[in-house]
């Protein structure tokens, strides 16, 4: 008689018995908690509501979830596993279980049943409609968009469009002060995402207050191609970007502001955008910056935190057989990849409180600029995933080349100002820390709270959150080493930057009567017209 085939055990023996012990005693103590009417809150914000708590089948089906939730995710940790297969089955188990959870479901969720009798089922006829609505435009709905314009309140900071290609426009902002920095500004914006991040309401804007810091600011803001754009964007390029993008958008800042450098920022991927485009310069024998600031920008892709659940050979090869030679990547891949990287916050709260509970989102112009997606030509971004998320070459002297040229960050040697967040999922603060060190001259590296996003945006008149900085070591000592010798700071970082920068270059003139110059004349009015066009 045959023996039965065995399997290699993922868990040690101890392991698994221990996981199982545990377990099994956490299970019991829920039972008799249950039993005895002594179960406490569960853990979890989306049981919060009192109803929960009321109902003792639904107070004990959120706390089974929450138990059955964490022991598969030890499990997971446990395992003995490749690591980069550990961190695909850690963020699959994270869907699961966010998906399972019984706030999701009508018949499991008390606080969205007392509401649908309290209002005699109008919260569900709502929720249907939600719902119909949500199918109609193609995403789920964050906010509520009827409350924001663009060019009225949100993207309103004043000034012109003073040039256009088919990548990009740029923007050229009205002075706020009689009198301005001799060396402009510009700011590369991502182009994954529309630029009004950073000019969302006067009360929050990046770009007014750099304005109102007697700083020139220009700013480039990316086209969102469509499908039906038969110019020639759907095959455009990596090194199209930096050729035809960023390097375009500093020649014109040059002319209009008659200086030879200027400073330059990058967000996100505006940030990696940009200083590939100023190493590409280096290697054309051109040194047109001054200085750089980075903020929450991977130059390293050493850690991508969560976003490693989707780098592996087979996604890459699978996006270059799709759009690699030309096609577009639709803003909704690049929206819901995000989402799901937090789906309990992002996805599944709403769910939850739009289509049970039929409610309306407040208004929130962060989330109403999250929606507000864009496409991305195939070739670029099949560059972009496989040398920058895969193979990590950009950091690498020679790593890649662009137009017959070799690009090595080492080669910038203008001070830089390198902001990271510490809570950042999406550019974790030590790839950006590393990515700093690339860096050939002096660099000021500053620690904010908060996320990508949260993080950046923080307006000093909030008087919120902390950021923390070292006057005594640089970037070249181990970034938890480097944290040792850091000293908090509370409220915004923007005062800070706005300091480094003046130390910069302190030359002012008066400020331009006219915005553009020479062949650079203004088109239209900002916000401009590539930053209208919806993907969905």
């Amino acid at each position: 008689m045959n023996a039965a085939p065995s399997f290699p055990s993922l868990f040690a023996a101890p392991t698994q018995a221990q996981i199982q012990e545990e377990f099994k005693t956490k299970w019991q103590q829920l039972l008799n908690a249950s039993a005895s009417s002594t179960l406490s809150a569960p853990r979890n914000r989306r049981f919060q509501h009192e109803a929960w708590l009321q109902q003792p089948a639904a107070l004990l089906s959120a706390h089974v979830w929450e138990l059955f939730s964490d022991t598969l995710q030890i499990m997971v940790d446990q395992a003995s596993l490749p690591a980069d297969i550990q961190k695909k089955l850690s963020f699959s188990i994270m869907q699961w279980a966010q998906a399972a959870c019984p706030a999701n479901f009508l018949a499991l969720n008390p606080e969205a049943q007392q509401k649908l009798m309290e209002t005699q089922g109008a919260s569900l006829l709502a929720g249907v409609h939600n719902f119909l609505n949500d199918i109609q435009k193609g995403r789920l709905t964050q906010t509520d968009e009827s409350g924001f314009k663009l060019g009225q309140n949100v993207a309103r900071t004043p000034g012109s469009v003073v040039f256009k290609n088919e990548l990009f426009e740029l923007i050229h902002y009205q002075p706020s002060t009689p009198t301005v920095k001799a060396v402009p500004l510009l700011i590369v914006p991502p182009c994954i995402n529309k630029y009004y991040i950073l000019d969302l309401q006067e009360r929050n804007s990046f770009v007014k207050y750099a304005v109102d810091q007697s700083l020139q600011v220009f700013l480039m803001s990316w086209r969102n191609p469509m499908p039906d754009d038969n110019d020639g964007v759907h095959q455009a390029t990596w090194g199209d970007y930096l050729q035809h993008g960023v390097l375009e958008a500093i020649q014109a800042v040059q002319a209009i502001s008659q200086q030879e450098q200027i400073h330059g920022l990058g967000f996100c991927v505006g940030g990696t955008l940009l200083s590939s485009a100023l190493a590409l310069a280096h290697a054309q024998g051109q040194q047109p910056c001054k200085s750089l600031t980075l903020l929450t920008t991977m130059l390293d892709f050493y850690d991508v935190g969560p976003l490693k659940a989707f780098v592996d050979e087979a996604s890459v090869l699978m996006r270059d057989w799709q759009i690699g030679s030309g096609g577009l990547l639709p803003a909704a891949d690049l929206m819901s990849t995000f989402a799901f990287l937090r789906p309990g916050e992002l996805v599944w709260n709403y769910v939850t409180d739009n289509y049970l509970k039929g409610e309306t989102p407040a208004p929130f112009d962060l989330l109403y600029w999250n929606a507000d997606g864009t496409n991305l030509p195939g070739p670029f971004f099949s560059w972009y995933y496989r040398n920058a998320y895969l193979r990590n070459a950009l950091k690498d002297e020679g790593g890649v080349r662009i137009n017959g040229h070799e690009l090595d960050f080492r080669n910038l040697s203008m001070p830089a100002y390198v902001y990271a967040s510490e809570q950042d999922h999406i550019v974790p603060w030590e790839s950006s820390y590393r990515s700093a060190r690339l860096l050939k001259g002096s660099v000021q590296f500053v620690l904010g709270a908060s996320g990508h996003i949260a993080g950046v945006i923080n307006p000093p008149a909030n008087q919120r959150r902390h950021y923390w900085v070292s006057d005594t070591v640089g970037v070249e000592v181990d970034p938890h080493e480097w944290r040792v010798h850091t000293q908090r700071h509370e409220g915004s970082w923007w005062p800070h930057w706005a300091a480094w920068v003046a130390q910069q270059s302190n030359d002012e003139i008066a400020a331009p009567k006219a915005l553009g110059g020479g062949q650079y004349a203004p088109l239209y009015p900002a916000p401009g017209q590539y930053v209208q066009v919806r993907a969905l």
